[in-house]
Parts: C-alpha cells; structure tokens; sequence
C-alpha cells in the first residue's frame, strides 16, 4: 500500500479542516485548534484471527 491514508477528523478538537505539513510523511495540522501531530503505522497484532466454541472468526 502505497497511498497516504487520511485521518477524518483531529484528534484533539474534533474538527475535519486538516491538512498535510511540511515536515513529512504522516504529519497533519488542524486549521481549528493550530495543532500538528503525526500518524504512524506501528503493525500487525500477532494474535491474528481467532476461533470460538461455536464457530465463528473473532478478531
């Protein structure tokens, strides 16, 4: 996956007026409340899909 993901809103005020910044790969600012923070993939969880007593997929 190559695409930039978005966030929807900030996660400080709540408000949607977000725009990329300068300074690099998953930093946003928030024209609201004159915020910046970044967003960072961490990884996958090791737990993967689990099984229950009746069948069904849990996450």
């Amino acid at each position: 996956m190559s695409e930039r993901a978005a966030p929807f809103y900030c996660p400080y005020c709540g408000d949607e007026d977000l725009r990329p910044n300068e300074t690099g790969h998953g930093a946003w600012e928030c024209a609201s409340c004159n915020r910046a923070f970044q967003l960072k993939f961490l990884g996958l969880l090791t737990r993967g899909v689990q099984r229950n007593d009746v069948g069904e997929d849990r996450i």
